[in-house]
C-alpha cells in the first residue's frame, strides 16, 4: 500500500535504511515550550525534514524525554514556569555535552541572553518571531557541524591509536648489536653479572646499551671515550665546533636521534658524518645507513654533548598542541571562533585549528588565543627568553607560565599576530599597537596587541576584553556598608562628573558600567566613548575611538555634545583637551563617567590640577571619586583557617595589628592548586560636600585635602582590604601584593 501520508508530513511507516554517506542519519530533535502552539509551529517547520521530532511542555518533561534516549538537538524557550530555559539547557549540557542547544527568546528579553551566556549553555539564539527558512538552515548547519565534530573525534581516536602503534614500532626499528659491553668486560671494567644485567635490560626496554650503562653510573663516560679513541682509533669530536645545516638535520628524525643518542653533523657527497655515543653498535649503524641511504663516517661524542646539540638543532622541547586542543577536546565543542581582521573579512579559526597542513605558526597563534579564552585569562604575554619563548597568561591578576615554544617558531608567530592585527611585519625595531577581534557564538572578545623590541626578540602582550561580560549590579560590586549609600547618591545626581581611578586592569570600566546601568531608564540618552568598547549595551549609543583616522576622544566628545546626551561614559581622560571638554560637559547639565590612572581618591584631585584644570572647575563639576584595586579571592572549595604572620601584620600597618583570625586556600583542583579563585574589588569612595568643594576651589594643598577627607570619616582602600581579610574573602598576603606596605597607621 502506498504511504500517501509521507507526501504531506514527511513521516513514513516504511523501514528506514541504515545511515550512510548516501542516506543521512535520522536526527532526533527535542522541542521544549510551555505554549502548545509554539511547539506545534516548530514541528511544522521541520515536517519536511528527515527528523524525529520529540516535544515537551516543560523543562522537567524535557529532561525526562532526554533520559529516554540520545537527542541530537534541543530547542527550548526561555520563559517557562519552574525551571527556565537557561537552567534547563545547562542541565542538558551536563547530562549530554554533545547535544546542540538552541534557545528561543524575545527581542527585549535580555535576561534570557545574559542568563544563557553566564551558564555557557547555548549554541545559538533564535529570536521570536522566527523565519521558518532561517530556522531550518540554522538547524541543518548545526547538525552538520555535529557530524563533522563527531567524525573529527573518531579520526582523532584513530590517529592516537595509530600513533601508539608507530611509537611501538619505532622502538623496534633499531636492532642493537653493540660490542661495547664485551669490550668493557674484557678490560675488566664490567663484571659478567653486570654485563648480563645490562643485556637483559636492553632486551626488555629496547634502549641503547650506552644509555643503560650511563644510567647505572658504573663506569665514567670519559674512561669509555678514552678506550674508544686510543684502543679502536675512533675519532672523537667537539660538537660545539659544528654548525649543522638544517637540511642535514632532516635526514634523520629527531625522535630517533634523541632515543638512540646520535646526531648528523655534515654531508659530503654520499658520505654522512654521524656522531654516536656508542660507535660500536653495529645494528644501529646498519639501520641509519639503510634509512638515510648514505655511507656513514662514524665519530664519537659525549651523550650529554649530543643531547645539547639536539636541543640546539631542533629547539629545547617540542611544541605540544595536545594541551591547546580546546576546541575539539573541550566538553562543549560548539563554541566556534573566528578572527576578524577587518569589519567584513573573517577567517575561520576553527577550520585553521583542524587544518593539519597549515603552518605551525598559524595553528600555534590560534591555539594560544583559544587557550587564553578558555582559561579566562585577562592578558597574554609572549616573551622571548635566552633558551626558549614563554607564553604566559595573567589569570586573576597573576602571571602563569603556560607554554614553552622553540626559538625558531618565535618570529613566525609574531609575524602571524602582526598580520592578524594589521601591523607592519617588516618593522621589528619599534613598538607597535594594534587590535584583533575574536568572535564566538556567545561572546565578542577584543584583543589589544602591543609589541616591544627586546634583546631576545620582540615581546608581544595582548589584553583580552570580553565585550559581553555580565554587568554587575551595585550591590554585587562589593562596596562596604558605609560606601554603598555614597555611591548610590553619586549616581542619583543629574549632572557632574564621577571618576573611577586605579592602575590598568583594576576593574574601573566594569565599575563605571555598573554605575551607568544602575537605575537606567529609557527616557534618557546614554552614550559611551571607548577604546576599545569593553561592554555592549543595547540602550546606549557606543562609539569606538580610532585615532588613525582622527576619531579621538576630544573630537568625538565635542560632536557628542550636539547629540543631546543625558549620560556620557568616557573611556579615559588622557590629556588636558579631553579633561577640559569632559568637565565642560559636566558643568553644562550632563552626567559624565570617566576613568583616570591615579593611586588614590585624593591623588586624583592633584592629577586633575596637573592636567591643567582650574581649581574652581574641579570643585564645581566633580561629584565623586572611586579609587579601586582587585585582589584574589580565597578559593571557597579549599578555604581553611591559617596562622597569623606577625611580620606581615607589621608591614601592613597598625590597622591590621588587631586581626585575630585569617584564612587561606590550601589548593585544590577547582583553583588549580593556587588557593585563589576569582577576584574581588577594594574601594575608596570620596563624594564632595560644600566644605571639600571650598577647600579644593581655594587651591588647598593635597595634604590639607587629605586631612579634611580623613576628618570626615572617609575610609582608605587599605581599610576596605582589612574588612575583606576579616571576612575571610582574601588574605593579608594579597593585600600586601596589591597595596604594598602601609605605614603611618593609615591602613
Amino acid at each position: 500500500m502506498t504511504d500517501y501520508k509521507s507526501l504531506f508530513t514527511g513521516a513514513t511507516n516504511a523501514p528506514q535504511a541504515p545511515a550512510s554517506h548516501l542516506t543521512p542519519p535520522r536526527y532526533r530533535l527535542l522541542l521544549v515550550d510551555d505554549e502548545v502552539g509554539i511547539v506545534r509551529a516548530l514541528g511544522r517547520v521541520f515536517r519536511q525534514e528527515n527528523y524525529e521530532i520529540l516535544s515537551a511542555g516543560s523543562a522537567e518533561e524535557g529532561l525526562a524525554r532526554l533520559a529516554e534516549g540520545a537527542v541530537n538537538l534541543v530547542i527550548s524557550d526561555f520563559m517557562m514556569p519552574g525551571m527556565n530555559g537557561a537552567q534547563f539547557l545547562r542541565e542538558v549540557k551536563l547530562r549530554s555535552p554533545d547535544t546542540i542547544r538552541i534557545m528561543l527568546t524575545g527581542h527585549a528579553n535580555t535576561d534570557a541572553v545574559m542568563g544563557a551566556i553566564n551558564e555557557g549553555a547555548v549554541y545559538k539564539f533564535i529570536l521570536k518571531p522566527w523565519n521558518d527558512d532561517d530556522l531550518r538552515v540554522t538547524v541543518a548547519l548545526a547538525l552538520e557541524q555535529f557530524d563533522l565534530i563527531a567524525r573529527n573525534r573518531a579520526l582523532k581516536t584513530e590517529n592516537d591509536k595509530k600513533s601508539k602503534e608507530i611509537k611501538a614500532l619505532s622502538k623496534l626499528a633499531a636492532t642493537h648489536r653493540s660490542r661495547l659491553g664485551i669490550m668493557l668486560h674484557k678490560k675488566n671494567l664490567l663484571s659478567a653479572i653486570q654485563l648480563q644485567e645490562l643485556t637483559l635490560q636492553q632486551e626488555r626496554r629496547k634502549e641503547p646499551f650506552i644509555a643503560l650503562l650511563l644510567e647505572k653510573d658504573w663506569i665514567e663516560e670519559r674512561r669509555i671515550r678514552n678506550l674508544l679513541t686510543k684502543e679502536l682509533l675512533i675519532e672523537e669530536v667537539q660538537l660545539a665546533e659544528f654548525h649543522i645545516d638544517p637540511a642535514v638535520a632532516e635526514l634523520i628524525p629527531r625522535s630517533f636521534c634523541t632515543r638512540q643518542l646520535v646526531v648528523p653533523l655534515k654531508l659530503q657527497g654520499k658520505h654522512l658524518m654521524l656522531a654516536m655515543a656508542d660507535p660500536l653498535d653495529e645494528g644501529l649503524i646498519d639501520e641509519v645507513r639503510f634509512t638515510a641511504g648514505l655511507e656513514l663516517q662514524v665519530v664519537t661524542a659525549d651523550a650529554a654533548a649530543i643531547r645539547r646539540k639536539l636541543d640546539e638543532l631542533y629547539g629545547n622541547g617540542e611544541v605540544d598542541f595536545k594541551e591547546l586542543e580546546t576546541l575539539v577536546s573541550s566538553p562543549d565543542p560548539y563554541e566556534g571562533i573566528e578572527i576578524v581582521i577587518e569589519e567584513d573579512d573573517a577567517t575561520g579559526l576553527e577550520e585553521l585549528l583542524r587544518d593539519t597542513e597549515a603552518p605551525p605558526a598559524i595553528r600555534l597563534a590560534n591555539a594560544i588565543i583559544l587557550e587564553a579564552i578558555r582559561l579566562g585569562a585577562s592578558d597574554i604575554h609572549i616573551q622571548p627568553r635566552t633558551k626558549s619563548v614563554v607564553v604566559r597568561y595573567r589569570i586573576d591578576g597573576v602571571l602563569i607560565d603556560k607554554i614553552h615554544i622553540p626559538h625558531q617558531l618565535h618570529q613566525s608567530l609574531v609575524s602571524r599576530l602582526k598580520i592578524m592585527s594589521e601591523l607592519d611585519i617588516s618593522e621589528r625595531r619599534k613598538p607597535q599597537d594594534g587590535r584583533i577581534t575574536v568572535k564566538t557564538p556567545l561572546r565578542m572578545v577584543d584583543l589589544r596587541i602591543s609589541t616591544l623590541p627586546t634583546i631576545n626578540g620582540e615581546k608581544v602582550v595582548m589584553r583580552i576584553l570580553d565585550r559581553n561580560s555580565a554587568v554587575h549590579s551595585l550591590a554585587r560590586l562589593g562596596f562596604s556598608v558605609q560606601d554603598l549609600p555614597r555611591v548610590t547618591d553619586m549616581v542619583a545626581k543629574p549632572q557632574g562628573i564621577i571618576l573611577a581611578t586605579g592602575p590598568t586592569g583594576s576593574g574601573k570600566t566594569t565599575t563605571l558600567y555598573s554605575l551607568l546601568q544602575h537605575d537606567a531608564t529609557p527616557d534618557k540618552n546614554y552614550v559611551t566613548i571607548e577604546d576599545p568598547v569593553e561592554y555592549y549595551m543595547d540602550m546606549a549609543g557606543q562609539v569606538l575611538v580610532r585615532e588613525k583616522i582622527g576619531l579621538t576622544f576630544p573630537s568625538v566628545l565635542r560632536a557628542l555634545l550636539r547629540q543631546d546626551p543625558d549620560v556620557i561614559l568616557l573611556g579615559e581622560i588622557r590629556d588636558f583637551e579631553t579633561a577640559e571638554v569632559a568637565f565642560h560637559a559636566a558643568l553644562t547639565g550632563h552626567l559624565v563617567y570617566s576613568t583616570l590612572h591615579t593611586n588614590s581618591a585624593v591623588a586624583t584631585i592633584a592629577r586633575l590640577f596637573d592636567l591643567g584644570l582650574k581649581p574652581y572647575v574641579v570643585a564645581s563639576a566633580l561629584e565623586g571619586i572611586i579609587a579601586q584595586r582587585l585582589v584574589r579571592q580565597i578559593c571557597p572549595e579549599c578555604r581553611t583557617e591559617a596562622t597569623i604572620d606577625p611580620a606581615l601584620q607589621r608591614r601592613l600597618g597598625s590597622a591590621f595589628s588587631d586581626v585575630a583570625q585569617v584564612w587561606k586556600g590550601q589548593g585544590c583542583t577547582a583553583c588549580h592548586d593556587t588557593g585563589y579563585k576569582g577576584r574581588v574589588a577594594l574601594y575608596e569612595v570620596l563624594n564632595l560636600d560644600d566644605d571639600l568643594r571650598d577647600c579644593i576651589g581655594s587651591g588647598a594643598s593635597v595634604l590639607e585635602i587629605r586631612r579634611r577627607v580623613r576628618d570626615k570619616g572617609f575610609g582608605s582602600i587599605g581599610l576596605h582590604g582589612l574588612e575583606k581579610v576579616r571576612a575571610g574573602v582574601t588574605t593579608m598576603e594579597e593585600i600586601l601584593r596589591v597595596l604594598g606596605p602601609m605605614t603611618g597607621g593609615e591602613g
